[in-house]
């Protein structure tokens, strides 16, 4: 602004008309002047724009008087014009630090607070980045908190000695500082890390202002630009002022967190109170319920629920846990800790039936480890009851298999109605199973362990799988209904795996092929047992102990160990691709594999059998391995296959000449 345009602005108002910029010294007006400032006035136009009124009248030679005149009436508008543009702002500014004060007096997230407040500072002080740091007393340094505008990531990501930078100025003095070119500015420490940061982002001009707890500067509120640029003094004073709430902000989060943290301890100090004087009630309540739960027969999982309620933890019954904390707990009689963990062993006689595992609770009282022994005890006497039931249960299904191996009771109704209430379906599709513990040890006493616990595996495995088990041969014998889409082999196989983890040792599996109509052709049932051992006795022949495996996984030594001489099943899992491929393509690989065997495995000798050329040998060789697969020629896959070639010719109707 001009120096004629400050001493205008000093001189007394003018009348309202004269204000306008309406009337000329002699007292006449332009008319055309008051309508054309007032418009732009109006609608907000540039200060560019003031100039137009004039410059038309200079262009139409308007008088001098009347140009005088509207370049007073321009100057008059353009402090008008100035005046209105400072109180915006200044509105604009008190509107935002009135919604940081409102920010601040519901202050939920301190982190929203100051993000909001660099983003308000940015916006009114026009500047292209904003940012908040804030002193680390742990580490020594300053670090960045909140940014606005920035693009840098090593910026964004700075830490700052105390005393380095311009923000260091600001720190040590505690007054604000500004900067108009940062890099050519010497009254503050430049270092390598915060230089690269600021040249990484570009920043020219940056203004720094203190954030004040007291006597004590917690840290800078900067506004900064990537061009030379002079911050005024309004402006400072603006960015001061959101440094104070920013402040504030930041000293109202530490004595929420001081307030929630006295009051943490205060409610941890009251449950620990509550905690005592409920645990004569606890006691009471867990020994009424205990006496329920025995009185009405309930489960150890009822159990171990209604004693998880009472502690306050997680108890679980469990025959896998610490084997020195669960010996130590039987033999003392006593719960003991096991890291985190409190175990109880559950044992009747000398005989340990599992334990009792307490979790989340590491710290117990007297009463409480004494609830957990004493639910230990209560577990042990219904695991008891249930083992008598179960027994009795294992005896009803022995019975029922019994009286189908030795073909006792032939009436198909009245085996139909036992199987029924033992949940079982004689009418579906089974299969019989012959296991036996391998490893036999030299302690007799031992091998009738070994058998009782495999008898008593196999049993709960009939049971859950709706079928039947009973004791045989130093063995046990099983019922199994097949499911769709399962083979005998694979029952026999996932049953010796089951059986071998429930008994700790090995266990053979042999089966028998599926059976059907067992309540009317109960002698199937012993035929099916004969088959199953013999693959039983196979595999231990075989050096296969442990295993499980049917006739069909035995390839042509199957047909001698299964009771009916299944040989269309053998030819059809041998050579029944090359069957299959030679019906639908009228090709000769069948014919081709004859001469091929009957030649020595000669590829020369066999096209001369066939009269056809060595190429088309190869060839039909080639197809017949990606039917067969590529081991088809080893000794054992070439055996079978030419004893299934051998079958198909005798069981294939003969050729009419």
């Amino acid at each position: 602004m001009s120096r004629d345009h400050v001493q205008s602005a000093r001189r007394p108002a003018p009348a309202p008309a004269q204000a306008a910029g309406v009337l000329d010294p002699g007292g006449e007006a332009p008319r055309d002047a008051e309508p054309a400032y007032l418009e732009l006035l109006a609608r907000g136009a540039s200060a560019e724009a003031y100039e137009q009124p004039v410059l038309l009248a200079r262009a139409e030679n308007r008088p001098p008087e009347r140009i005088a005149a509207l370049e007073r009436a321009k100057l008059l508008a353009l402090r008008v014009r100035t005046e209105l543009e400072g109180r915006r702002r200044r509105e604009a500014e008190l509107s935002a630090l009135f919604e940081t004060a409102h920010d601040l007096a519901g202050l939920r997230d301190v982190d929203a607070v100051l993000q909001a407040i660099v983003q308000r500072a940015r916006a009114l002080l026009g500047t292209d980045v904003a940012y908040l740091s804030l002193n680390d007393p742990a580490r020594g340094d300053t670090y960045m908190r909140v940014t606005e505008g920035s693009v840098a990531a090593r910026f964004q990501q700075l830490r700052l000695g105390l005393g380095e930078g311009l923000g260091g100025l600001v720190a040590q003095t505690a007054r604000p500082y500004v900067t108009d070119d940062y890099f050519k500015d010497d009254r503050f420490q430049h270092t390598l890390p915060i230089d690269a940061g600021v040249r990484d982002e570009g920043l020219v001009a940056i203004l720094g202002v203190p954030l004040m707890l007291g006597p004590q500067v917690i840290g800078v509120l900067f506004a900064a630009d990537r061009r030379a640029r002079v911050f005024e003094r309004e402006q400072i004073a603006l960015l001061g002022s959101f440094a104070a709430l920013a402040a504030a902000a930041i000293d109202t989060a530490n004595l929420l967190t001081e307030t929630r943290s006295a009051m943490a301890g205060l409610e941890r100090a009251n449950e620990i109170i509550k905690d005592h004087s409920a645990v004569i009630e606890r006691a009471s309540d867990i020994h009424d319920r205990l006496a329920e739960l025995v009185l009405r027969g309930g489960q150890v999982q009822d159990l171990a629920a209604a004693v998880s309620q009472v502690l306050g933890g997680t108890v679980e019954f469990t025959g896998t846990a610490d084997p020195r904390s669960l010996e130590t707990s039987r033999t003392e009689g006593h719960a003991v800790r096991h890291g985190g963990d409190w175990i109880a062993a559950v044992a009747a006689g000398g005989e340990l039936l599992g334990a009792l595992v307490l979790r989340g609770r590491p710290g117990l009282d007297p009463v409480d480890q004494r609830t957990l022994e004493r639910a230990a005890m209560v577990t042990s006497l219904l695991l008891l009851a249930r083992r008598s039931a179960a027994e009795a249960e294992q005896r009803v299904r022995g019975e029922l298999l019994d009286d189908l191996l030795d073909a006792r009771d032939r009436e198909p109704r009245q085996l139909r109605d036992r199987a029924a209430r033992l949940h079982a379906d004689l009418d579906a599709t089974h299969v019989v199973l012959a296991a036996r513990p391998e490893s036999p040890v030299a302690d007799a006493e031992e091998a009738a362990a070994a058998r009782r616990r495999l008898w008593s595996a196999a049993s709960h495995l009939a049971g859950t799988r709706h079928g039947l088990a009973a004791a045989r041969d130093g063995g046990t014998v099983l019922l199994l209904p097949l499911d769709p889409g399962d083979t005998a082999a694979d029952v026999a196989r996932r049953t010796a795996r089951h059986l071998g983890t429930a008994v700790r040792r090995p266990v053979t599996v042999g089966a028998s092929a599926p059976v059907t109509d067992l309540a009317t052709r109960p002698d199937t049932v012993a035929a099916a047992y004969a088959e199953g051992r013999r693959c039983l006795d196979a595999l231990n022949l075989l050096g296969r102990g442990g295993d499980g495996a049917a006739a069909e996984d035995f390839g042509f030594l199957g047909l001698l160990l299964a009771g009916e001489r299944d040989v269309a099943a053998f030819v059809t899992r041998t050579i029944g691709p090359v069957v299959a491929y030679d019906r639908r393509r009228g090709t000769e690989l069948l014919r081709t594999l004859d001469a091929y065997f009957a030649c020595g495995m000669s590829p020369a000798r066999t096209k001369d059998e066939l009269h056809v050329h060595v190429n088309t040998v190869a060839q039909r060789l080639e197809r017949v391995a990606r039917l067969l697969g590529d081991d088809w020629q080893s000794p054992d896959r070439a055996l079978e296959i030419q004893l299934a070639l051998r079958l198909h010719r005798l069981g294939a109707p003969p050729e009419r000449g």
